[in-house]
């Protein structure tokens, strides 16, 4: 299930400051920082990174490449971050597939909700960077060329918001009895 520009935009205030749960505040970046987007390039997940990462190059200084991780759905690219070394140095571009997959497959390698969430530290830099990309005019005018309409907000309400998405669609998944093909 492809996601539409509509649905991946909505999610893109927050969702790059979002990694292995474990990552601790310190001088950030340190180094370069991969923008995991978990569908094939020149969709609307890739493009979104790629904007994101460009104004985030700009404002902290050091490198955010996009790269594409496709496959199960966004599956495989969520799996890579929740792997990756826990320093806030691998990102998550999430979707709303990511809120439907955790429903849908019944035996994921990680528990969204639990391994990737909004951390205190370096999700707050990441938090006050992307917020202010959103409220640029040039940024705005972009995301919308894409259909999209960006959601800035808090890392807390972030967290909210990924948690009623997951209860939302799992609901649909379960009571359509929706499987994965």
């Amino acid at each position: 299930m492809a996601p539409s520009r509509r649905d991946c935009l909505p999610l893109a205030a927050a969702a790059l400051a979002v990694f292995s749960s474990a990552a601790t505040a310190q001088k950030y970046p340190t180094r370069p920082v991969r923008i995991i987007a978990a569908f094939a390039a020149g969709g609307g997940v890739d493009i979104t990174a790629r904007l994101i990462g460009q104004w985030l190059s700009s404002r902290l200084g050091q490198s955010f490449v996009t790269e594409n991780r496709p496959g199960a759905g966004g599956n495989l690219g969520t799996e890579a971050v929740v792997n990756a070394p826990p320093d806030g140095h691998t990102l998550l571009l999430a979707t709303s597939p990511n809120a439907v997959n955790a429903t849908l497959y019944e035996k994921l390698n990680f528990n969204f909700i639990r391994d990737i969430a909004p951390v205190a530290g370096i999700i707050d830099i990441l938090n006050r960077e992307i917020n202010a990309a959103l409220v640029d005019p040039g940024m705005k005018a972009r995301l919308a060329d894409l259909g999209g309409e960006p959601l800035a907000g808090s890392p807390s309400e972030f967290g909210k918001f990924i948690a009623e998405e997951t209860e939302k669609w799992g609901a649909v998944v379960k009571v359509a009895g929706i499987k994965p093909e």
